[in-house]
């Protein structure tokens, strides 16, 4: 660490998150350090700050928020030679060992060493100054924004659950939950091939969006009767859907998604809610409805950057508000409440 002047939103403890000046760290053996530039808030973000925790990982010291990132490179540590100061990049959040079992057959996020920004004890990159491992950073071509290096993180999850799906030409797709996720799986499915997307939500704004995105039908959820919704999702798609992707966590959702989805077809997790939650496995097995559950993603930041560098996907629109370092407290407010139609909400470090 060499000097301060790095500013940084820390969580101190449940419900205090402040801005601190920190140490500026300097890159160690094959690692960059990064003038950051733009940090999206994700829904794991409020959480910690909200709840102190998501699960086993609790927040039991100071830690610096952010890990959807990107920024200019502004030095180099011995050994990186994939990269060069003024060069823009994405962050990919997660570093794994690199010597288990799950990495070397390429599943690297079920890496049981894996270090992640903003996953407790691990500080983000929600600061001035950050540094990670070069071959985990992601030069962006020059018409790529920044912006968009920053939203390949939640792309990323979108890009990996429908790869787990199965996602090809011709499928029709359920998408339940239109948040951030949500829509970036919806265009995920489209870019992959998928021929007829419908999508569900509590809220209509968040329909809306998705029809602007592509989604051919939009339904929103005003009943907690799972096989009533799965009834309208087969009238409304005119058949039951090959893949279901459920993006909220929400028990009556995952119910939704089993009756949905046709028999022989694929339910994927990807919102995560309570621990346990109660669903008609029976309805499920006989049927032989396959139930596969996501963790964050492996070897999709590539796919997920030729995606939106070549146009076949446009997520500029889902970033919907802008704020400066200085105002990280109002831009969680705005991201917790989803104020002003707020769906991905950007902090910009270097203004």
């Amino acid at each position: 660490m060499a000097g301060t002047g790095n500013l940084s939103a820390v969580l101190k403890k449940k419900g205090e998150l402040v801005l601190e000046d920190t140490a500026t760290p300097l890159p160690e053996k094959n690692e960059v350090q990064i003038k950051m530039h733009v940090v999206g808030i994700c829904g794991s973000d409020i959480h910690y700050w909200l709840n102190g925790g998501i699960g086993d990982f609790i927040v039991n010291a100071p830690m610096i928020l952010g890990h959807e990132a990107a920024g200019v490179v502004s030095a180099l540590g011995e050994g990186v030679t994939t990269l060069k100061v003024g060069d823009r990049v994405a962050i990919e959040p997660g570093v794994p060992c690199r010597m288990c079992s799950f990495c070397k057959e390429g599943r690297y996020n079920l890496c049981p060493d894996i270090i992640f920004c903003a996953n407790p004890p691990v500080n983000g990159s929600l600061r001035s100054f950050y540094c990670h491992d070069a071959d985990y950073c992601y030069k962006l071509p020059d018409h790529v924004s920044l912006e968009e290096g920053a939203l390949l993180e939640p792309l990323s999850v979108g890009v990996h659950a429908c790869r787990r799906a199965g996602i090809r030409l011709g499928h029709n797709v359920l998408i339940l939950g239109s948040g951030p996720i949500g829509l970036l799986s919806l265009l995920s499915a489209k870019a992959m091939g998928a021929t007829r997307i419908i999508i569900t939500d509590l809220d209509q704004g968040r329909l809306d969006m998705a029809l602007k995105l592509g989604a051919h039908h939009a339904l929103r959820v005003d009943t907690r009767d799972p096989e009533e919704m799965a009834r309208r999702v087969e009238e409304a798609l005119g058949c039951k859907p090959d893949i279901s992707v459920e993006c909220s966590g929400a028990e009556p959702s995952i119910q939704t998604g089993i009756y949905a989805t046709k028999s022989g077809g694929v339910l994927v997790l990807v919102g995560l809610g309570p621990p346990t939650v109660n669903i008609p496995i029976v309805n499920a097995a006989v049927r032989e409805v396959d139930i596969r559950g996501i963790f964050r993603y492996a070897n999709c930041y590539p796919r997920a950057l030729e995606m939106i560098a070549s146009g076949k996907v446009d997520a500029k629109p889902l970033i919907t508000h802008h704020f400066p370092l200085e105002k990280t407290l109002d831009a969680f407010e705005t991201s917790r409440t989803g104020a002003g139609g707020a769906i991905k909400v950007m902090i910009h470090c270097d203004q």
